[in-house]
């Protein structure tokens, strides 16, 4: 058995046995666009070391010669299983030897408690193994003219046909992820011409293959641009709504899948709560909508032992992998000094779909309080966040619901159409009426 395949536009490999993220690269380069070379070792690699402790017999081999074939001074080591686990698994980057400590110990973080969290919240089986994606290093803080970034071929918070995404000028890929430093909008990549419209070209190209928004992860290496991972743009709530509507609109998708790609339970979050308040604690970045109150959490372990007489909203400096106990026990997700929309925070929070807040600049989380505009707020205070607005309360605010916008109406009169019930009932039942009959034809 081969346990690696080469990153090539020739190969044709499912996501289950190359995992999701290779799957994605493997599409990049047949549609001609920019990635690092490499080669990933298979989910049944992984499988096999989880079941007896060891490589199967032959990768060291593979390996070896994988590696001498990709000739490259340093390398990344990344996991990717068949189903999104952002965050959950470790990632090793600028590594120039021991190859084989690195696979190691991306397999053996399938297991670790956070990623295990992780797969119960989401209904995800235990026994499916990640693959192992080793690629030729590029360097976002090679220079002024380098950088990391992320994108999304339409806006993700309400479905506009409009790039949105964020960027770091020399700083490496981790450093968006992990939301450790203030990230700035995708529309200064400008000041880098050839990245920023290679990047547009490809977000279109993608798109085409997709026939769905996107979403990139990016860096450029002294102007040179790079894509590091790919996947649909999976939205939710109003965003998906539009997106289905528009797509329908611009003849890339018919009717039909516009309805089949929009669930009941979007319906149910397609109208954004709003929080009407008097006085604002805090202003940051919204990250995902909603609008929730809980008691503050300043750490993982506080924000799960408090959940047990209520909500609790935890608040970090940033997060990370090791926050998803907390991160899951939390009703109003997190707010987070630092990092955007794109960070490990947001990234989750939207996964979930619990209300979150970042970027929140002044914010300082000590040790059971946390401090921010000048006011200082303990743990176990009652705040109330916004994951539109970017903004955070204190108490219990009043919440207002926005109306059905015009792209929600016209998906329930397609749904009605199909279904030929024009009789007044719930959204979430026109639309799986329409859903039944368009699966029995």
């Amino acid at each position: 058995m081969r346990w690696i395949r080469p990153l090539s536009a020739q190969v044709d490999e499912t996501a289950e046995v190359v995992g999701g993220k290779a799957h994605g690269l493997l599409v990049l380069r047949r549609l001609g666009l920019p990635v690092p070379p490499g080669f990933v070792i298979t989910t049944e690699a992984c499988r096999a070391f989880l079941r007896d402790g060891r490589f199967p017999d032959g990768l060291d081999d593979e390996l070896a010669a994988a590696m001498a074939a990709l000739n490259a001074p340093a390398v990344s080591v990344r996991s990717g299983a068949s189903v999104s686990m952002p965050g959950m698994m470790n990632t090793i980057l600028n590594l120039d030897r021991d190859v084989d400590h690195a696979v190691a110990t991306v397999f053996s973080s399938w297991n670790t408690p956070r990623a295990q969290t992780y797969r119960e919240l989401h209904d995800i089986p235990h026994d499916l193994g990640t693959a192992v994606i080793v690629q030729a290093m590029v360097f976002g803080n090679l220079d002024e003219h380098s950088g990391t970034g992320v994108a999304f071929s339409r806006d993700p918070n309400t479905g506009a046909n409009t790039p949105f995404g964020e960027v770091l000028f020399g700083h490496r890929g981790d450093a968006v992820v992990s939301g450790g430093a203030l990230t700035e909008p995708l529309s200064h990549l400008d000041r880098e011409p050839l990245v920023h419209n290679g990047l547009l070209d490809a977000l279109r190209h993608i798109e085409g293959h997709y026939l769905d928004a996107c979403y990139v992860e990016f860096t450029f290496e002294a102007g040179e641009l790079w894509l590091l991972q790919v996947r649909p743009g999976r939205f939710v709530g109003a965003a998906a709504v539009r997106v289905a509507t528009d797509l329908a609109d611009e003849g890339v998708i018919d009717r039909r899948e516009a309805l089949l790609r929009v669930s009941p339970q979007h319906l149910r979050h397609v109208r954004t709560p709003r929080m009407v308040a008097d006085h604002v604690l805090a202003r940051g970045l919204g990250a995902c909508p909603g609008v929730t109150s809980g008691r503050v959490a300043t750490t993982t372990d506080s924000a799960v032992r408090m959940s047990v007489d209520g909500p609790v909203v935890l608040v970090r400096p940033e997060t990370s992998p090791h926050d998803m106990r907390g991160l899951a026990a939390a009703t109003g997700i997190v707010i987070t000094a630092r990092g955007g929309p794109a960070s490990h925070a947001a990234v989750v929070a939207r996964a979930m779909g619990k209300p979150a807040v970042v970027g929140i600049a002044d914010l300082v989380v000590g040790a059971g309080e946390m401090s921010v505009g000048g006011h200082t707020v303990d743990e176990g205070t009652l705040v109330t966040i916004d994951g539109t607005s970017g903004e955070v309360a204190l108490g219990r605010q009043r919440v207002v619901t926005t109306a059905a916008d015009g792209h929600l109406r016209r998906l329930l009169e397609w749904a009605d159409d199909v279904s030929g019930d024009r009789t007044e009932r719930d959204e979430a039942e026109r639309l799986s009426a329409a859903h039944s009959v368009l699966r029995k034809n």
